[in-house]
């Protein structure tokens, strides 16, 4: 075989994998994977959309105290925690969405196409809280890809923005959830 065939192939898959990189961190992607998330609909049998639901309590790590509840719904594949709450509309009051990884690692959540803000919240394995962020939906004109939250966990809650200030949560405090 020519060794040009072989620095071609090698330079074309090179050339498609930053391609996909370079989708998949714009956000190009995005309409690619699904209308996004209908919190307003009613899951059947524990699920709709194609998500699994379940319910997450939030504790007091003092008191174990419940300190307040949503429904969530689960995104623990590639295609739902990229799409997560992206283009969807708004959020009812008691949902939210839990994103599940394999690991506790150092993440960092973006506010892709959003258009209300959310609470992010990072959780360790054993659910305790070690980071919660206030995100404001993106300024007009923006698509919220700048906006970059940092933290550290294995899942990641998303709740309207201000429903853990409003129910006094904070570092420390227990995610409890059945997946």
């Amino acid at each position: 075989m020519d060794s040009r065939w072989l620095t071609y192939g090698v330079a074309a898959v090179a050339f498609v994998l930053a391609a996909g990189v370079l989708a998949f961190s714009t956000g190009a992607i995005v309409p690619f994977l699904g209308d996004g998330y209908d919190p307003a609909a009613e899951p059947a049998n524990g699920t709709h959309d194609g998500y699994k639901h379940t319910t997450v309590t939030v504790h007091d790590a003092d008191s174990g105290e419940e300190l307040g509840h949503v429904e969530a719904a689960i995104a623990d594949t590639s295609r739902t925690r990229y799409l997560g709450l992206s283009a969807t509309d708004d959020l009812p009051e008691n949902r939210g969405m839990l994103f599940v990884h394999d690991g506790v690692a150092e993440r960092t959540y973006v506010m892709r196409n959003m258009s209300f803000g959310i609470d992010i919240v990072f959780a360790d394995a054993d659910g305790t809280i070690t980071t919660i962020h206030e995100a404001p939906e993106p300024a007009p004109g923006e698509d919220g890809n700048a906006q970059e939250y940092p933290g550290t966990g294995q899942y990641v809650l998303e709740v309207n923005r201000g429903w853990m200030a409003e129910r006094g949560v904070e570092v420390g405090d227990e995610v409890r959830f059945d997946l």
